[in-house]
């Protein structure tokens, strides 16, 4: 992988993360934006900075994918909502490469087998790759586990639990009749397991069947833990006896053994009715074997900085995994066949 060349890339789409990827690339010394996608009518025509709070670069924004197909770039930073494989399939044919939040790549043998001969031989046409990243899935679920995997000979069970305090997010519909935080108990909404259990069972069966630990079976399991006491967020108030806390967890499991398994512990309060070990936001990986480790991730920020901190545990890894990705040979790529993601600062 070449460190001493630029990157010309493009920013497909621009909401949370997405903006602060393009910021990222904007800021960024070996990067070069050279288009950008939008989503939204109001934003068409709009230069990138302004859509990112950063002065004009020239390049205005569009929804067009055959204006993306058209521009030479090396690479795309694909963060749209869903996913839209004729528009995958149509830039890496044009021979652009791929980084994207997107779930749907992480583990290639798990995908819809019509949907992966598509896109594969969209890569070979275009001698291009594909790879899906970020915080969680990515990072904590790939990028955290291998070299924590690589200190055993024999391995017991891998669990990473993640913890969100969202009682500072002021989102009222997103907190309440999204997520379901103070509605009156009943019984977990299996709907919202399998969502997760998509995104997270790949990232981490591509781990386990990389290790030679196959997986066979994903189980998802949703919980949901009353509030002991009436409370006040910033998105409003939550009533003792409901929805304080819920925990979904996805065990991946190998000739019928739990080997990896990964727990969504988010919650308005810690004061709940069940035992759940609830902690401050972050994540904690625990690894069972013959060399057992674990290990806390927090994220050291003032809670007043929190919101705009946050989408760059998402938004960062994609950025820095441009050079290997374009390095990489056409395909599908995962975590397991790339090299360590390095970030480049100068």
């Amino acid at each position: 992988m070449a460190q001493d060349r630029n990157w010309r890339v493009i920013q497909w789409a621009t909401g949370n993360v997405g903006s602060r990827a393009l910021r990222t690339l904007i800021e960024h010394p070996r990067m070069e934006l050279v288009g950008l996608w939008v989503s939204s009518p109001e934003k068409r025509g709009k230069d990138a900075g302004e859509l990112c709070g950063l002065p004009p670069t020239g390049v205005k924004a569009s929804g067009s994918l055959d204006d993306m197909v058209a521009i030479d770039a090396d690479c795309v930073l694909y963060m749209r909502q869903g996913t839209d494989w004729d528009e995958i399939c149509a830039l890496l044919a044009s021979g652009k490469n791929i980084v994207t939040t997107r779930g749907d790549f992480h583990n290639p043998a798990r995908m819809d087998p019509v949907l992966r001969e598509r896109v594969e031989a969209a890569c070979l046409v275009g001698n291009a790759s594909i790879y899906s990243t970020g915080s969680s899935p990515g990072f904590v679920t790939e990028a955290l586990a291998i070299p924590l995997m690589s200190l055993q000979r024999e391995h017991g069970l891998l669990t990473i639990d993640e913890y969100a305090d969202v009682s500072s997010r002021n989102s009222p519909e997103m907190l309440f009749r999204i997520m379901g935080f103070g509605a009156p108990m009943a019984p977990f909404d299996q709907r919202r397991a399998e969502h997760l259990k998509g995104d997270f069972g790949s990232s981490l069966s591509q781990i386990a069947d990389a290790v030679g630990l196959v997986v066979d079976e994903i189980e998802a399991v949703g919980e949901l833990s009353p509030a002991r006491a009436d409370l006040s967020i910033a998105a409003g108030t939550v009533a003792a006896g409901t929805v304080g806390a819920m925990r979904t967890t996805i065990t991946c499991k190998s000739n019928g053994r739990p080997v990896m398994r990964f727990r969504a512990n988010w919650y308005v309060t810690r004061d709940i009715e069940h035992d759940w070990d609830l902690r401050e936001s972050g994540w904690r990986i625990v690894t069972e074997g013959d060399t057992p480790v674990k290990v806390d991730v927090t994220f050291p920020v003032a809670e007043e900085d929190y919101a705009a901190y946050t989408p760059g545990l998402t938004a960062h890894r994609p950025v820095n995994a441009i050079p290997a990705v374009c390095a990489a040979a056409p395909g599908i790529r995962t975590t397991a066949d790339l090299p360590q993601i390095l970030p480049i600062y100068a």
